[in-house]
């Protein structure tokens, strides 16, 4: 029995690319274990309870922008985090480690290194992260999901493979339009990642006359975050407006795919499932993510024509309402954008992805 370890937790950015590899992994060997590495802080025990696998927890902190007494926190946490998984490589007789960068990564790529295990790396966004810097030497592979990253790591290491994208997105896919009804609704779909977005839920909120105007024409499905959830449920029964308000998407693929319109962030896993589903965005990237990836990451897609970039910081209810009704307005637009989207889309980079991994752990001498 193989036991395939993934370093991977904190959001759904982090968490869900390797929950598509792990089950990659087992499709292609059914002689597989899978367990998951994360700490208490992230979404990875309400997720990975969900999708069924194994997780342990490990001491692990961010770094960086947590201001200088918490960084100097997560640094003090990093020997007893290393420990934690020295012991459980050991324990488990682990073949193989797949970190997703992030805080968790680091000490249990670190460990795997130190134990002779084969291990690689996957960078999910246009511009590395620290931890995926840190470790791109250590890695046996890196995997980048835009071409834009290789640059950053040994050309011999980098595979540009695309984003691993859960297979449930590719079932029944559609462009949407079955998803109306004889109603003839259009579908928006509106989320700020695993967390929610203040900002994007606050513009919906400034937006409220218009839904309501539309009421009939438009089907609003709107993730808030368990924060926000409360608030904006309240606001659009006091409006008026028959919305579908939750604080997470448990079942995103069968949301999305439904989907006429997208309104959300522009973080790497959420842009890689906008592009197999085929799906036109307005994207509003989180300005103050650290070397600005989400940015990054948005433009790629708008200058394929997939996306429209909203920057935040010219975020209002009426500004989002007038990019979104003049997209639902023009169906010519809105299928090119669809079209272009798609065509940025990489369905196989799973597939891709595990199979190098396998090799290596079968040429890997330990």
């Amino acid at each position: 029995m193989t036991t395939i370890v993934f370093a991977a937790g904190g959001t759904g950015g982090h968490l869900y690319p390797a929950v598509a590899l792990a089950r990659e992994f087992f499709r292609q060997d059914p002689d597989t274990r899978m367990l998951f590495v994360g700490t208490e802080r992230g979404i990875e025990s309400k997720v990975l309870a969900h999708e069924g696998f194994e997780l342990a927890m490990i001491a692990a902190q961010p770094v960086m922008g947590r201001g200088v007494l918490n960084a100097a926190g997560a640094l003090l946490s990093l020997p007893r985090g290393l420990r934690q998984s020295l012991t459980l490589l050991r324990e488990r007789r682990v073949a193989f480690v797949l970190g997703v960068g992030g805080y968790t990564s680091l000490p249990v790529l670190l460990a795997a290194r130190l134990l002779g295990v084969p291990r690689a790396i996957l960078e999910p966004n246009a511009y590395p992260g620290m931890a995926n810097k840190v470790l791109g030497p250590i890695a046996n592979l890196v995997f980048v999901a835009f071409r834009e990253a290789a640059g950053h790591f040994s050309a011999t290491k980098v595979r540009v493979t695309g984003m691993p994208v859960r297979q449930a997105f590719f079932e029944n896919a559609g462009t949407g339009h079955e998803a109306r009804g004889e109603q003839g609704r259009r579908t928006l779909l509106v989320f700020g990642g695993s967390q929610g977005a203040r900002a994007i839920n606050d513009a919906m909120l400034g937006a409220l006359p218009q839904w309501a105007a539309m009421r009939g024409q438009l089907a609003i499905v709107h993730q808030t975050g368990e924060a926000d959830h409360a608030r904006v449920t309240a606001a659009y029964e006091r409006a008026g407006v028959q919305a579908e308000v939750v604080p997470f998407l448990f079942e995103m693929p069968k949301v999305l795919r439904s989907a006429d319109l997208v309104v959300s962030r522009a973080g790497a896993m959420t842009l890689a499932e906008l592009t197999v589903c085929g799906k036109p965005a307005i994207v509003i990237p989180l300005p103050h993510a650290i070397y600005q990836h989400q940015a990054h990451n948005a433009r790629v897609l708008a200058d394929a024509g997939g996306a429209v970039v909203l920057p935040q910081q010219e975020l209002t209810g009426e500004r989002l309402a007038r990019e979104v009704v003049a997209l639902l307005r023009d169906p010519g637009r809105l299928r090119v954008m669809g079209e272009r989207s798609r065509e940025m889309g990489k369905p196989d980079a799973a597939q891709a992805i595990v199979r190098e991994c396998l090799a290596l752990i079968g040429g890997v001498k330990r």
